[in-house]
């Protein structure tokens, strides 16, 4: 398997979640109502499937290697476009995060953000997804060799091997703030 396979397989699962999106949102819509636990769980998956493993992949290792070789002007402007998509993304999904907060906390007009921002995204991936797969991917692959082809693809397991332990070291940490920030609201009322 070339070093591309596993992110085309990523594309397949990431091209479902989006299609629940865009399906919620159409339900939605009808309502002017947005849930909040389904964008949680979007929003969870773009930033840790989509991006954070995925996009950490390509990033981290694809177009790190290739920017080390000769490429075309055509296929660096492109990865440079990729680049740039993958953070305008990570915006984005920011946007939507931080309207479902405001949407949770009762103000109901964030609903044209969120309606706004998972338009933008549902819109955004499939065109994405299409540049990589089908003008990008496989163009480049012939710049490396047999042996780095294999050596990226182990890199990419171990990449994903390691991130599970990382996301659950940032759970974990994340909990035990939320509980010394607790600890100290607890002592704060015992003084008063």
């Amino acid at each position: 398997m070339m070093p591309i396979g596993p992110l085309m397989i990523e594309h397949r699962l990431i091209e479902r979640m989006i299609e629940v999106m865009r399906r919620q949102l159409r339900l939605w819509e009808g309502g002017r109502k947005a849930n909040p636990s389904f964008i949680e769980t979007a929003v969870d998956f773009i930033k840790t499937y989509a991006d954070r493993c995925h996009h950490g992949k390509e990033e981290d290792i694809l177009f790190r290697d290739l920017s080390k070789k000769p490429i075309s002007g055509d296929l660096r402007r492109i990865m440079e476009e990729l680049v740039e998509e993958h953070q305008w993304g990570r915006r984005t999904t920011g946007a939507l995060l931080k309207a479902k907060e405001a949407y949770r906390k009762g103000a109901i007009e964030a609903v044209s953000t969120i309606f706004d921002c998972v338009k933008a995204l549902v819109e955004f991936y499939p065109k994405h997804i299409e540049k990589e797969d089908r003008h990008f991917f496989l163009s480049v692959m012939h710049y490396f060799s047999q042996e780095e082809k294999h050596a990226m693809l182990d890199e990419e397991y171990e990449f994903d091997r390691l991130l599970i332990h990382d996301i659950y070291r940032e759970c974990v940490t994340k909990q035990e703030g939320n509980l010394e920030r607790y600890d100290c609201r607890q002592k704060e009322m015992s003084v008063i």
